[in-house]
């Protein structure tokens, strides 16, 4: 999920050189222009999807895994500038600051932004032809470039985020030099979903989903899940609506609007930049003084509207994407499939800062659930079938 390019940060911000943006017909031979030198040492590189820097989610969250947890840089006018020991400690929420020790690993980032579907097969080209010693790729968009690339660059490294290399049947199969990282996005949905069936005043809540897909679907079959955990009345009459894309921010607005005023005081947005448009249709009708909440996805979006955001359903592409870059650095990369959820701190829900009624016991309430998942007590549905099956566990 992710949101259109905020700005064209030159497309292509690398280690010292921002080079324009491809198709740029304002500069076709992409003329390198001199910026700050980055450390010495790896070499990584990253491919965005369509929504690029800036989205306030899925792509700035694998972005600050290399570039501000992996690289200790942050971006600065056209380039990067050293990040202090406190940028990258506001960075890291303290659940996650308990089990992990963030700090730099030395990696020099090279980072292209895909305006185009089209971009990413070359992208990612680009970069393996740049030497990077492991290329990224974020979204599972990216699937088959990831594939036709890294059978072309069999000694090449790659890391692909969010779906695993599908055959021609669809299904998963792996390969040497490709390492993939999805993650039980449904868990988190349950939590965030427990929330809203606590929090809720007029028992009408809302989903808003990017593109009708099976991952879109696992936020929405979780979210549903934990509705029902604690309000089928909730669950019953829950509104849901797909955009049709990710980075239409005026359609996910509009999907908001509508559904706020058919009386619903949650929603939970799973698509992209749409969902930046259904955020500020919250925030726009908490201005006008009704109690209405929103739930962001991917990254902690409290700062986009923090009178409106009650939470925000963490999907840890920071840590993945980290995490990887320290096994590299430690010449301990492996190819093959992970899958994180709850119990691997892979997925999770964001510091719920706003009050309202109740919320100690809702918060204790949510939590209690939380260890069930992580014990297996109970199993969260990942899609809608396995979803007509589930039954509440007391």
């Amino acid at each position: 999920m992710s949101t259109p390019n905020v700005a064209c940060w030159g497309s292509f911000l690398a280690a010292g050189l921002l080079l324009g943006c491809p198709n740029k017909t304002s500069d076709p031979a992409g003329a390198a222009k001199p910026g700050p030198a980055a450390p010495a040492g790896l070499t990584v590189g990253l491919v965005t999807d369509v929504g690029g820097r800036g989205d306030q989610s899925f792509n700035d969250s694998a972005l600050r895994g290399l570039e501000l947890w992996a690289g200790g840089l942050k971006v600065s006018g056209s380039g990067y500038a050293p990040a202090t020991p406190e940028d990258i400690k506001a960075t890291v929420p303290p659940d996650l600051a308990q089990k992990v020790q963030v700090k730099p690993l030395g990696v020099t980032p090279l980072v292209l932004q895909s305006k185009h579907q089209e971009d990413y097969e070359p992208n990612l080209q680009t970069l393996v032809s740049q030497g990077a010693a492991l290329t990224v790729a974020t979204g599972f968009m990216l699937e088959n470039a990831v594939e036709a690339v890294a059978k072309q660059n069999p000694k090449s490294r790659f890391l692909l985020i969010d779906s695993p290399i599908m055959d021609v049947q669809g299904k998963p199969y792996t390969l040497p030099n490709v390492k993939t990282v999805v993650f039980k996005e449904e868990e988190g949905s349950f939590l965030v979903g427990v929330l809203a069936g606590l929090v809720t005043q007029t028992q009408k809540v809302g989903f808003v989903g990017g593109m009708e897909l099976p991952l879109i679907k696992k936020f929405e079959a979780g979210f549903r899940a934990g509705l029902l955990q604690v309000n089928p009345k909730a669950a019953a009459d829950l509104a849901i609506n797909y955009t049709g894309s990710f980075d239409n921010v005026q359609t996910g607005k509009q999907v908001a609007q509508d559904m706020i005023l058919k009386g619903v005081d949650v929603v939970f947005h799973a698509a992209g930049s749409s969902g930046l448009g259904a955020i500020h249709a919250v925030k726009e009708a908490r201005d006008a003084g009704k109690v209405v909440y929103a739930i962001g996805v991917d990254s902690d979006q409290f700062h986009l509207a923090p009178h409106a955001v009650l939470t925000s359903m963490v999907k840890r592409v920071d840590l993945a994407v980290y995490d990887v870059l320290r096994e590299l650095a430690q010449n301990q990369f492996q190819a093959g499939d992970t899958v994180l959820g709850l119990k691997e701190g892979g997925v999770g829900y964001a510091e719920v800062r706003l009050d309202f009624p109740g919320k100690a016991e809702a918060l204790a309430k949510v939590e209690a659930i939380r260890q069930k998942i992580v014990s297996g007590e109970l199993k969260v549905p990942s899609n809608l079938a396995d979803l007509a099956t589930f039954k509440a566990v007391p």
